[in-house]
């Protein structure tokens, strides 16, 4: 079972008022129903949206409701499920605003129908990626702009940042901030999945911290590798050509240590040389005496 059949099959059985289940039920018919020779149709793949639908229907209208499954007509081997609703019509449509592209006013009046509102439209139109996956994303695929922008608008009500692009079947409103992801299932009450999604979530990004870290780690290793080998490269051609001597004291001791340590970095053979001399070494003043070197050894290779 896919991510996305796993949270609309979790929020199809979380239990709602009435002006609730009309919001919801608003925004899966908009979404997923037509209208023709007098008979309302809704089809859906999910059998668990299919029970939810003809509940809300029940609940909220006490009608009989005709349901017909077929094999799908693609490739896939899921089954269809259609309702069919050939009575109260017109108090369907009216309540539930689906002769409005945009539903009006009192469907989302305060925070919860909005919640339910959210949540009937990803039931009809939703699609979310598993957090395992390489990339977090959430989308909806609407038909109208008019309703895309409408979809937007609501959902940034709630900072989540979407988006819209154009399809060629139509606007996908879209999310792609993990964060925003996980604030969007719990606004429609989907704890299980927002304790899954936050689990992998939270796993991924300290992985990655794990290995940004290990990147770092190991650049700084390189860098001190490099480092020290061309201070050995500058000192050993300072000795080939005998100008040792051109060197003061004090630069030449740290050129017999870089000899002797030549895996340390700065730092450690500023410790080191403070420990087995018994002066303070400090790292800059070993910086600035291999610096002497490095012009010493640049005039012999001019």
């Amino acid at each position: 079972m896919s991510f996305t059949s796993m949270v609309k099959n979790e929020i199809t059985k979380n239990e709602s008022l009435r002006s609730e289940s009309i919001a919801e039920l608003s925004a899966i018919m908009r979404n997923n129903s037509s209208y023709e020779n007098k008979v309302i149709k809704v089809s859906t793949e999910n059998a668990a949206l299919a029970r939810r639908i003809y509940s809300l229907l029940k609940t909220l209208y006490d009608i009989q409701i005709k349901i017909t499954v077929r094999s799908n007509f693609n490739f896939k081997k899921n089954m269809i499920y259609i309702l069919e609703i050939n009575n109260k019509l017109v108090s369907i449509i009216n309540d539930l605003c689906l002769n409005e592209d945009v539903p009006k006013n009192y469907i989302f009046d305060n925070f919860e129908e909005k919640s339910s509102y959210l949540k009937g439209c990803f039931l009809a139109k939703g699609s979310i990626n598993d957090p395992k996956s390489s990339r977090y994303h959430l989308e909806f695929l609407v038909d109208t702009k008019e309703y895309a922008l409408f979809l937007k608008n609501m959902l940034n009500e709630y900072y989540l940042n979407s988006r819209i692009l154009r399809r060629s079947k139509g606007y996908m409103v879209y999310i792609k901030e993990a964060e925003k992801i996980g604030d969007f299932l719990r606004i429609i009450k989907a704890y299980n999945a927002v304790l899954y999604y936050e689990d992998i979530r939270i796993y991924r990004d300290h992985k990655n911290m794990t290995n940004r870290l290990n990147n770092c780690e190991q650049a700084n290793v390189n860098k001190i590798i490099e480092t020290a080998t061309k201070q050995v490269d500058d000192i050993n051609l300072i000795i080939e050509k005998s100008t040792l001597d051109l060197l003061d004291e004090k630069t030449k001791e740290a050129c017999l240590y870089r000899l002797k340590y030549q895996e340390s970095s700065l730092l450690e053979l500023s410790n080191i040389m403070t420990y087995e001399t018994g002066e303070v070494v400090t790292k800059s003043g070993l910086n600035h005496r291999f610096r002497r070197v490095r012009e010493l050894a640049d005039k012999m290779r001019k």
